[in-house]
């Protein structure tokens, strides 16, 4: 920044990435304003009460070790995290790939699935090949960048893997990770968001890996607390229902200007939306590089929440979760609230599977997933609640986990992905290449933000 010490700023995001800029920057003495399209700040993190004080995640949940800034911030605003529940076999229902016939389904311990493991094994050395030449902190200068972002993961996939089962693995395993389908994210856009994330083993795994634990009560609860501190702490104002069209600078400042008509003056701006929603906006005649391009693409993925009387699969031996050759649900995990009688299956819509599924009338999307939960666990009852999510369709998300960068994204755009635009500074999860599409990256991302603001101030 250049004109002199920033002394306000305009925060365009309620989510958890904008929400912590804008905390930060307030914590040093800036007056700052939120603008959120949404009537709820929280961004990709959303809670439903499914219960008297049980509430379950509808958007992003999951935590591990490693994500050390999120833990930091978890203690300070006085939450705590409760084990993901995976005790108990696993169901499988692969279409016949197991041995069984279509329709059957398979029970075993653990997760690894029913299929040729010789082949799950090639599948796995190929990816841990790529990720390992990806270079995270910038993945354009990746030897060979230029053939791996332009070669799609489907292509990439009918190129290396040659067994049925690797075959039909790959697509489940990456709407599993980061809900892609393979022909929409380039090669490398799928190395660096395993790299980013901390590899393999450690994004695929609950017990010691990134899916080991959730947020006791809620991971919305992040944003509700920091949007109260900003409030109370610093007398911070966060506006709801405000979407933003355009933002404009000039030597003095910047104004930015909301689909109502309001406009907010500042010094600076921090625009924390996904890339598809922040390339929307007017920047002016002197527009900034690209924030995506014609190819990249919105994550695939529709969550659906059953809600039974208790987590009666625990009864059984089993422990909530299977993995599905055919949808809608192609994944299944129990997110049982802590402390609450009540029994959360959650499944997972990902992948080309999530469109087809968003498409379907409220009524079909339920009688579709009731019947594939019951025929998963038989001893199912009818659910006494039953919500669905779709962050395909969601204006002011455009998809989850995370943005897709398509065949060319990461050399078009990888370069000016956190590179200011004057007085307008970038965040969001998708702006950091420390945990990519995770709420750590979202948090890292804010806290960049405030370092990059402050420092030009010298």
């Amino acid at each position: 920044m250049t004109g002199g010490r920033a002394r306000s700023a305009v925060v365009v995001g309620a989510g958890l990435a904008g929400l912590t800029a804008a905390e930060g920057l307030a914590a040093r003495g800036l007056d700052v304003t939120v603008l959120e399209a949404r009537d709820r700040v929280g961004g990709r993190t959303h809670g439903i009460e499914v219960a008297p004080d049980a509430w379950i995640d509808a958007g992003a949940a999951y935590l591990g070790a490693r994500h050390t800034e999120l833990l930091d911030l978890i203690k300070e605003l006085g939450l705590h995290t409760t084990p993901t529940t995976m005790l108990g076999a696993s169901r499988f229902a692969l279409g016949g790939h197991d041995g069984r016939a279509d329709g059957e389904h398979a029970t075993r311990d653990g997760r690894f699935p029913p299929l040729n493991a010789v082949a799950l094994g090639d599948l796995f050395d190929h990816l841990a090949e790529l990720t390992a030449v990806v270079r995270p902190e910038a993945p354009w200068l990746t030897p060979d960048a230029e053939r791996l972002d332009g070669l799609t993961a489907a292509e990439w996939a009918e190129q290396y893997l040659d067994h049925p089962d690797a075959r039909l693995f790959f697509p489940l395993f990456l709407g599993e990770m980061m809900a892609a389908d393979p022909a929409e994210v380039s090669v490398l856009h799928m190395a660096f968001y395993l790299r980013s994330g901390g590899g393999l083993r450690y994004l695929n795994a609950f017990e010691g890996g990134a899916q080991q634990d959730r947020i006791a009560g809620g991971a919305h609860l992040l944003c509700e607390r920091l949007a109260g501190r900003l409030a109370e702490r610093h007398h911070g104002t966060v506006r709801l229902g405000t979407a933003v069209r355009a933002v404009a600078q000039d030597a003095d400042g910047v104004t930015v200007h909301s689909e109502r008509g309001a406009t907010y003056r500042a010094d600076v701006a921090v625009v924390a939306l996904p890339p598809l929603l922040a390339d929307a906006l007017d920047l002016g005649p002197a527009r900034p590089a690209r924030r995506a391009g014609e190819l990249t693409g919105r994550g695939c993925a529709v969550k659906v929440n059953l809600v039974y009387p208790s987590p009666v699969w625990r009864e059984h031996g089993l422990s909530g979760w299977s993995v599905n050759a055919e949808g809608p649900l192609l994944s299944t995990v129990d997110d049982s609230p802590a402390g609450s009688a009540v029994g959360v299956l959650t499944g997972f819509v990902t992948g080309a599977e999530a469109h087809r599924y968003a498409a379907l009338g409220p009524g079909e999307q339920r009688a579709a997933a009731v019947a594939q939960a019951a025929r998963l666990f038989p001893m199912l009852p009818e659910p006494v609640g039953f919500h669905v999510t779709d962050w395909v369709n969601e204006p002011y998300s455009k998809g989850c986990y995370a943005a897709l960068f398509g065949p060319g994204d990461w050399l078009r755009l990888g370069p000016t992905l956190t590179a200011p635009h004057g007085r307008v500074h970038w965040a969001g999860t998708e702006t950091s290449t420390e945990f990519f599409g995770l709420l750590e990256g979202a948090i890292r991302s804010g806290h960049r933000v405030v370092a990059e603001i402050l420092d030009g101030e010298a």
